[in-house]
């Protein structure tokens, strides 16, 4: 009879609990549900944006996408977050620790172009020996609100058979599109949120050297790469994160969502 998976140890990071596990221990315990990877943007946008809130407090696994609050978490969430697991490190990761798993077929929502997709799907098909990716698609911009595109995709998941999906459009566009179509999508067992990660695997953006990673600067690779889109974000939009966790250090923050 197959054991269940151990109960998680979770961290309280301002208005959300984060997963502390282990990268092995998510891809042995993950076979079903939705998992989120919240960093420090994500986590400034849960205090002002409470769709993207209630899709994350829905989340089945909500894991660490950033250096800089494993680094921060034992001074200021009591303990320290065991790893980060980024989604770009951990869906490749989970399309090689299932290659030989012909159970599990995975849809590509994502990517900037068809192109970079396509390359991705080549890439990981090619990794895993077999065709773990059974369908992809990069949608148009505005695809979310537009009800027929989504009806369209859809019905492209439905056909691929697919019972994973893995949704890299940005954040919060990917969790909201999760949170209000998974009901549509009784095969998928598994949704994703990868956010850049379709792009990075194609090899269309690089990612940061790994020392960078390991000290907490991939930020600052990213913001050189592309500085007109990520310079008011990382340097004035997420600032407030830092104050927000000294608040909650000192025993005064609290969850703007709490009471609705």
């Amino acid at each position: 009879m197959p054991t269940s998976p151990p109960p998680r140890s979770r961290l309280r990071v301002l208005n959300i609990d984060i997963d502390n596990i282990s990268e092995e221990d998510l891809l042995d315990s993950f076979r079903e549900g939705v998992l989120f990877t919240p960093n420090i943007d994500h986590l400034v946008k849960l205090q002002k944006n409470e769709p993207f809130y209630k899709a994350y407090i829905e989340a089945d696994f909500r894991t660490c996408d950033s250096r800089i609050i494993q680094l921060i978490s034992p001074f200021f969430f009591t303990q320290k977050i065991k790893a980060q697991i980024a989604g770009s490190d951990f869906f490749p990761n989970f399309c090689h620790h299932h290659s030989k798993n012909e159970e599990i077929k995975i849809f590509i929502l994502g990517g900037s172009t068809p192109e970079i997709t396509s390359k991705a799907v080549e890439k990981l098909n090619q990794s895993a020996e077999r065709e773990i990716i059974t369908g992809a698609y990069s949608p148009p911009f505005g695809f979310e609100l537009d009800e027929d595109e989504n009806q369209k995709i859809i019905k492209q998941i439905k056909l691929s058979r697919a019972n994973v999906l893995a949704v890299g459009v940005g954040a919060p566009k990917q969790e909201l599109w999760i949170q209000n179509h998974k009901k549509d999508l009784p095969g998928v067992k598994m949704f994703m949120a990868v956010g850049k990660t379709i792009d990075f695997i194609a090899g269309s953006t690089q990612r940061a050297p790994k020392w960078m990673t390991k000290v907490g600067l991939e930020w600052l690779y990213r913001l050189g790469q592309e500085p007109l889109r990520l310079a008011k974000r990382y340097l004035v939009d997420d600032m407030p994160f830092f104050w927000l966790a000294f608040r909650q250090k000192m025993g005064n923050y609290s969850n703007p969502w709490s009471d609705k």
